[in-house]
């Protein structure tokens, strides 16, 4: 008997999510790197400039987390 490989749409509401969290992250991070090194002379440069690199690296934790939970609803097997 063959397996019914359907699409888990739990999993993939959670995963299209974590997406959402990664394009925001995406948006803001380079946002804030733009905006700390346009602004060198402000005592607040290194803590914004700090944030934003912050930022940047979970968009990239998020974009693959969130493709990888959108993998599994597709392709795993129950």
């Amino acid at each position: 008997m063959m397996e019914d490989n359907k699409t888990d749409r739990d999993i993939l509401a959670k995963g299209l999510k974590t997406m959402g969290v990664s394009l925001g992250c995406m948006f803001l991070g380079p946002t804030l790197v733009y905006v700390a090194l346009t602004n060198q002379e402000k005592p607040l440069y290194i803590p914004i400039l700090i944030l934003a690199i912050i930022i940047c690296c979970l968009a990239i934790f998020f974009a693959f987390k969130g493709i990888n939970t959108i993998m599994d609803s597709m392709f795993k097997k129950k």
